[in-house]
């Protein structure tokens, strides 16, 4: 029963507040003008940091969900906190030196974002398993914003103080803001349950018949469905992530300052996704939301490709990040419906090794096709195409109607 244990919803809120600081990271984007023009270095070195922490971020996710296993979710939060807020803090003392920005920034943060992008999904499908999608898509909508709100603050900072200072004001306030949300971060007692809320009939039929280990997860077919439809989400949306701007530009002939604009707009999609598809998935369901997502994607990309207004494309790509938010959001629910709650940080944490390789493939696909045709309208149909195909993968999860111990092939 709930009574006599922490508030669940002061759990949620030091979460979101988690997940905010850790989306800093989204507004990268601010940095790369000043540190070419200050230090010379070329775009796609300042670039390449941004990449090299999502990719760490993939690996160290994992890494934290094991750790959580035995030291729990606080201490986890709190590393993550030094972690990311000590290799701002560094990536300001780079002055122009890139290993140590790829060290700073991007090793020693994105290990920091990586511990602690996992924490407060696993231990908030703990304490909501009578609103799983809902409180994973809220904490993860916390990450996508996290742009908003870091952005207009760097922009100032780095006008009024300088690159270093802007770093070091920034370090200190990711530190303080995810280690203090790392003292609320706990696990509910075994057994707990919501008051008044009994597991739905349709979920104990449907999902997961007992927790499973990471070991027993990997050895069936599904947890490796559930890592390609994240990645191929993933992959799509990304690649318009990393050419919205220069693909205004070009497709629609607008200036690049209305261009940002479309920046800052799928921003906002980012994280909206995030909360409203994975909300929808607790009332008609994982599997649907994913096939609704990649089917719609298949018609936005195709579309995409052959418009030439602005606000047409302005529209679809704002879908098509509402999708590539909700990968985000509704994947962990996911996982935990078929997998059980007890161990989705490891499970899950692996699963977003995923993420780490669509932040490459993506930028890399669309650009290659780009250039290779001299134009965005192949490389916009290609997507589509691995859209329309992805379609199948959610409909093979959904046709072993969840997974169940003896439905597993392992070795014994």
């Amino acid at each position: 029963m709930d009574t006599g244990h922490p508030n669940r919803w002061l759990i949620a809120a030091a979460g979101i507040v988690m997940q905010i600081a850790l989306g800093a990271v989204y507004a990268w984007s601010v940095f790369r003008i000043p540190l070419t023009v200050t230090y010379g270095l070329s775009i796609p070195q300042v670039t390449l940091t941004f990449e090299l922490a999502i990719l760490v971020l993939g690996c160290a996710s994992f890494v934290g969900g094991l750790w959580m296993r035995s030291v729990g979710p606080r201490r986890v939060a709190i590393v993550a906190g030094i972690c990311y807020g000590v290799g701002t803090i560094l990536a300001g003392q780079a002055n122009g030196h890139i290993v140590w920005l790829y060290l700073s920034y991007g090793v020693l943060g994105g290990v920091g974002l990586g511990l602690g992008y996992i924490v407060p999904l696993a231990t908030l499908i703990k304490w909501f398993p009578d609103r799983r999608g809902m409180i994973t898509g809220l904490a993860v909508a916390g990450f996508g914003a996290g742009a908003l709100v870091t952005a207009p603050i760097a922009e100032r900072l780095i006008t009024s103080v300088g690159i270093p200072s802007t770093f070091a004001i920034l370090g200190v306030i990711y530190l303080v803001a995810v280690a203090g949300a790392a003292l609320f971060m706990t696990n509910p007692p075994d057994g707990y349950r919501p008051e008044g809320w009994e597991r739905p009939v349709a979920q104990q039929t449907s999902g997961a018949s007992n927790d499973f280990t990471l070991e027993e997860a990997l050895r069936s077919w599904q947890w490796y469905t559930l890592w390609a439809i994240l990645f191929l989400n993933t992959t799509a949306g990304i690649s318009i992530i990393s050419q919205a701007s220069p693909m205004a530009q070009e497709v629609t002939h607008v200036s690049a300052a209305v261009a940002a604009g479309l920046v800052g707009l799928i921003s906002i999609a980012n994280g909206a996704g995030r909360l409203l598809w994975a909300w929808l998935s607790d009332f008609v369901g994982r599997r649907q939301v994913f096939l609704a997502m990649f089917l719609l994607q298949a018609a936005l990309f195709t579309l995409m490709s052959r418009v030439e207004s602005f606000p047409m494309l302005a529209v679809l790509s704002f879908v098509v990040l509402l999708c590539y938010g909700g990968g985000f959001g509704t994947m962990p629910a996911f996982a935990a419906d078929l997998f059980g709650p007890t161990n989705v940080g490891s499970i899950y944490g692996l699963m977003l090794t995923a993420w780490g390789c669509a932040g490459v493939i993506g930028p890399t696909l669309i650009s290659y096709v780009r250039e290779a045709t001299g134009h965005y309208t192949q490389a916009l149909d290609v997507v589509a195409l691995i859209m329309l195909v992805s379609a199948v993968l959610p409909l093979l999860i959904g046709a072993t109607r969840g997974v169940q111990r003896q439905q597993i092939i392992r070795s014994t």
